[in-house]
């Protein structure tokens, strides 16, 4: 790309390696030249917590308000009803008003971690008119969807529509080449979603939508939508979908979705994440999952040898502290010291506690590894330990037969699957 922009954040966008395509470089980057541009990005509710995968935009937001504008996080309240089909090959489940209310609860967890919601900016301001624009919103599109009259929203927003541009968008045609269904319901989400820009256009000046790559379409719609009921100019920006140098989709481990909120995964398993990452891929998520100079970014990504793991210690600490605090990632480090380089038993390890009457006389080492959730089933840890992938306290595991009674459970054990994965396990009364 040979464009070069004056925008503090375009700039940035484009260094650290956040950029996949703009509808309007010049056009946006004139607008975040002159003034604080107020940007959104949209999350349906479809767990209770975000993941690694949401991870890339929500830093974006984060150096969009450190550069002076203005972030808009929108909870899908509503759109979550419908269900995003951009790339799926089945429709989603459909969720109660019940569940979508307890996921945006979770959700609505990690977001004050990385933007300041009306403290004041993240980067000290001149101004303090600046300062208030640039707080952080969150909004629930619930507030403008839940209540649409259907005749008036065909009648006055579907008419800008033409079905046949909307077959020939990637996210819908993929599927239809597939000879898969795509119901009325979901085939409405474009809609709902390119509505969404106008009304946050319309109520709050909002002028960029942000997302994944997958949602080019969508942004795009919203823009000529808000163009023609409007005539307002405004701008979409997408990021690339990360996949590691070997090919996994950024978010999923082996152990399943790294989640973001630390009731559905623990700080150390978090730091264990990123402590983890393949060497060819820490200069890179350096860039885009921490806030360290781009130069010392490269310098770490450039180790080599034992030297790499350096880097990647810093990096998992880095990503930690933003998510969780500094007196997490400190937790976190400390325990693997502990249980890799010291053989210990770190407290701070995913732990599973049994009571007398879950293990009755005894229990077996295979049912054990399901509980710990460092296997999936009975036959995974029979597999495992065959392999000779299990541990007990560092020793091997070979015996898939063993049984552990109350004394071989009165202290606490290390249960590990492969190098990487650890559990204790613990008696209570």
């Amino acid at each position: 790309m040979t464009y070069h922009p004056k925008s503090d954040f375009i700039a940035i966008m484009m260094e650290r390696g956040y950029l996949a395509d703009c509808t309007d470089y010049q056009g946006l980057d004139e607008a975040m030249t002159a003034g604080v541009v107020p940007s959104y990005i949209g999350y349906d509710a479809t767990a209770k917590s975000l993941h690694v995968g949401h991870l890339l935009n929500i830093m974006m937001l984060r150096w969009l308000q450190k550069t002076g504008h203005k972030p808009i996080t929108l909870m899908g309240g509503g759109t979550t009803k419908v269900g995003d089909p951009s790339f799926r090959s089945d429709e989603r489940p459909l969720l109660g008003p019940e569940q979508i209310d307890e996921n945006i609860a979770g959700m609505k967890q990690v977001f004050a971690k990385y933007l300041s919601y009306g403290d004041g900016p993240t980067v000290p301001s001149s101004s303090e008119a600046v300062g208030q624009q640039n707080a952080a919103l969150m909004l629930n599109n619930a507030e403008w969807l839940d209540d649409l009259n259907y005749l008036d929203f065909l009648r006055d927003i579907g008419r800008h529509f033409s079905v046949n541009r909307m077959l020939s968008f990637e996210s819908v045609k993929s599927r239809l080449d597939r000879e898969q269904s795509l119901s009325f319901l979901e085939f409405n989400y474009m809609i709902l979603q390119a509505y969404d820009f106008l009304e946050l256009n319309r109520r709050y000046g909002c002028l960029l939508q942000m997302g994944g790559s997958d949602q080019w379409g969508n942004i795009v719609n919203g823009i000529d939508l808000t163009r023609r009921v409007l005539d307002h100019e405004i701008y979409g920006l997408t990021s690339p979908l990360l996949t590691t140098s070997d090919g996994r989709k950024m978010g999923k481990s082996a152990g399943g979705a790294i989640w973001l909120n630390a009731d559905m995964l623990s700080p150390y398993e978090f730091w264990q994440f990123w402590r983890n990452t393949t060497d060819a891929d820490v200069g890179r998520f350096l860039k885009l999952y921490t806030e360290l100079p781009v130069a010392e970014c490269d310098r770490l990504g450039a180790l080599a040898g034992s030297e790499i793991n350096d880097a990647k210690i810093i990096l998992a600490n880095e990503v930690t502290t933003l998510c969780h605090g500094a007196a997490a990632a400190q937790a976190a480090e400390a325990t693997a010291r502990e249980v890799f380089e010291k053989g210990g038993i770190g407290g701070d390890l995913p732990t599973l506690e049994l009571s007398t009457a879950d293990i009755a006389d005894s229990i077996s080492i295979v049912q054990v590894l399901v509980k710990s959730g460092l296997v999936k089933s009975g036959k995974e840890a029979k597999r495992l330990i065959a392999e000779n992938g299990a541990r007990l306290d560092d020793a091997p595991l070979t015996d898939a037969g063993l049984m552990l009674d109350a004394a071989a459970l009165s202290s606490p054990i290390k249960l590990s699957a492969g190098k990487k994965r650890h559990a204790l396990v613990r008696l209570v009364d």
